[in-house]
Order: C-alpha cells, then sequence, then structure tokens
C-alpha cells in the first residue's frame, strides 16, 4: 500500500511542454508512473515522450480516465489553471508553484473545498510511493518499506531519505506538504493516511520554524496515532522575524519556535530528534 499515490494512479501533467514540465515528465515516466496525457494552450495535438498533449483538460478527459494531476505552471497562472484541474473533476492535485500570491492560493483552496480535491501544495516537491509512483522532483534513491516521511522541506526530506535508505530503512511514501505559509494538505491529514496505510509500521514527521502545522500534528499524534512518530524540527537557533528559507518559516512568537513544537510533539507522545542519524536510532530503537 501507500497514501495518495500508487502504481494505479492515471496521471495528466499540466505544462507539459514547459521547460520543467517537459524535463520532470520524462523524469517519472522512467521512474514508471502512469502519464496519461499533458495539457498546454496552444499546443493540442502535440506529444511528448509518446504522451499526447491537449488545449484543456476537459479535452483530456474525453479520451483518458485521470485521477492525479501534477501542475507546473508558472505562478502567475497557477490560480486559474488549477480550477480548471478541480472543475474538471479530478480528485487530487500536485501544485508544484513558488511564489503564489496568498490571496491566490487562498482562492484555490476554498475552491478545493467545494470541489472536494485534495490540493498537496502549493510550493510542494510532490510526492514519492518508492517502486510504485512519483508525482514531484523527489530523487529515486529511495527504497519500498515501512517508514512514512512527511515533510515541509523537500530538500531535507531527501537528506533523510537517503540516512534512512543507507541505514536499510525503506519508505512506505513520502509527502512533500510545500513551504507555506498556506497549505492544502497538511502534516496532520498525512499523519492521518499513514495511520490507515497498512504497510506504514512507523512515521517521520520533518518539520522547521514558523506556524502552527507542528502543533496541530502533536494534538493528531496525541489523540489518534497508535504508530510510532520520529519527529526532526530544524531551525533550533532561528532568530525571531528571520525567513529561513520558506516563506512559512518565519519566527513568529513563542509558539512558532523550534523549540516550542519539539516539546508540544515530546509531550504529545512522540519521538524527537536532533539530527538526522538520531531518527534513524530512534527508529531501530522502536523495532523498525
Amino acid at each position: 500500500m501507500a497514501v495518495f499515490i500508487d502504481q494505479d494512479t492515471r496521471i495528466l501533467v499540466q505544462g507539459i511542454t514547459g521547460r520543467v514540465g517537459a524535463f520532470q515528465t520524462a523524469v517519472m515516466q522512467a521512474y514508471g508512473s502512469r502519464i496519461l496525457a499533458g495539457v498546454t494552450p496552444g499546443k493540442d495535438g502535440q506529444r511528448m515522450n509518446a504522451i499526447p498533449v491537449y488545449d484543456r483538460v476537459a479535452q483530456a478527459l474525453v479520451h483518458h480516465r485521470i485521477n492525479a494531476a501534477i501542475s507546473f505552471v508558472p505562478a502567475r497562472f497557477a490560480r486559474e489553471s488549477s480550477y480548471e484541474i478541480m472543475a474538471a473533476g479530478i480528485p487530487f492535485l500536485v501544485l508544484t508553484s513558488e511564489g503564489m500570491p496568498e490571496k491566490d492560493v487562498i482562492d484555490v483552496l476554498r475552491y478545493a473545498e467545494l470541489t472536494r480535491t485534495r490540493v498537496l501544495g502549493p510550493d510542494t516537491p510532490g510526492l514519492i510511493s518508492p517502486g510504485k509512483c512519483k508525482l514531484g522532483v523527489h530523487p529515486h534513491k529511495m527504497m519500498p518499506g515501512p517508514v512514512g516521511v512527511v515533510s515541509k522541506s523537500g530538500s531535507l526530506s531527501y537528506e533523510i531519505c537517503r540516512v534512512l535508505t543507507d541505514a536499510g530503512i525503506g519508505q512506505s511514501s513520502v509527502v512533500g506538504i510545500g513551504g507555506g505559509p498556506l497549505w492544502g494538505i497538511s502534516h496532520q491529514q498525512v499523519l492521518e493516511a499513514f495511520e490507515n496505510d497498512p504497510q506504514t509500521q512507523a512515521v517521520v514527521l520533518l518539520g522547521e520554524v514558523g506556524g502552527t502545522l507542528e502543533h496541530q500534528a502533536a494534538a493528531f499524534i496525541q489523540a489518534r496515532m497508535t504508530k510510532p512518530v520520529v519527529a526532526l524540527i530544524v531551525g533550533r537557533f532561528a532568530p525571531p522575524g528571520a525567513q529561513m528559507g520558506h516563506a512559512g518559516a518565519i519566527v513568529d512568537g513563542m509558539e512558532g519556535t523550534a523549540q516550542n513544537k519539539m516539546r508540544a510533539l515530546e509531550q504529545a507522545g512522540a519521538y524527537v530528534a536532533e539530527n538526522p542519524h538520531e531518527v534513524v536510532n530512534l527508529l531501530q530503537q522502536r523495532g523498525v
């Protein structure tokens, strides 16, 4: 099993003929992801790596049964293109666009609620279920296994999964929720998916300073999680008011500090690590 995507996921790529979209489509296709169609206005009738390209999403759905989409559309067009995906009834959207105006993100997430669409992102690296499907930009060098990983930071999840794989610990799914400050799918929702996934035996939660998602995750861990959760929060020495890479990684008040988040997670029953190798040790101590 896996969460959100698996070997049966049927994918549409929005912005497939752009530089990033074309490159990442080829990489995902080489991994084995089932990419059935692409969309770029004005490119109807073309093919990218044998994948048919359409002008509109609705056209693609006439010919293909799609249940997931990934958008490589630039931020200034991402709201309207997301509306197109959701209006067509595709239930899962990976929104990679970085730098979307907050009003646009709010509009997209509100429309997602109305259409019951799951949106991962924006500013997300996507997700991967090793050995089954890749919908995003995660490295290939991950192996199937029992540990679910959820992270705000793509680069941090890549490093943690490298360390896990080197230690012989595989991953069930790796989900990057994006850098914020507004999110579609949250830490808490990914934790719930892992809790319900038979393959996942333990979860690694990767967080950073800023926002309250990790506090919400802590409340869910305390109330609902039966599987062990190992947490790593980066930015312990971040000064107040400084933005640490992501738009959502700004320390604003005590609740957003790494120390406060670590304390909340530990009190909720999570096992808090201070570095990637301690993540491995804590998982091994839990029998993973």
